[in-house]
């Protein structure tokens, strides 16, 4: 399979996705506010979640898996969580 031949993750998906990840025993965090990160996984059963990013990051903020990032190392994107 080739990177072009990946299925586009859909935005409803994430809370499987995210449950399937934490069942193989895997580690998924959102750090900050745009990114995440995950142990491994095969990702071409995951499916391609480049433009559903953020979408991950707000689910794994929603069950708590985030770590916050000091204001310093934060993106630009101008949008915040409460504190």
């Amino acid at each position: 399979m080739t990177e072009n031949d990946r299925r586009q993750m859909k935005a409803t998906e994430v809370p499987a996705f995210v449950d399937d990840v934490i069942e193989a025993g895997c580690n998924i965090c959102a750090v900050g506010q745009e990114s995440y990160v995950i142990g491994d996984i095969d990702e071409q059963e995951a499916g391609d979640r480049d433009l559903i990013r953020l979408e991950i990051v707000d689910y794994l903020w929603s069950i708590g898996r985030y770590m916050r990032l000091p204001p310093r190392l934060r993106g630009t994107s101008g949008q915040r969580r409460p504190a």
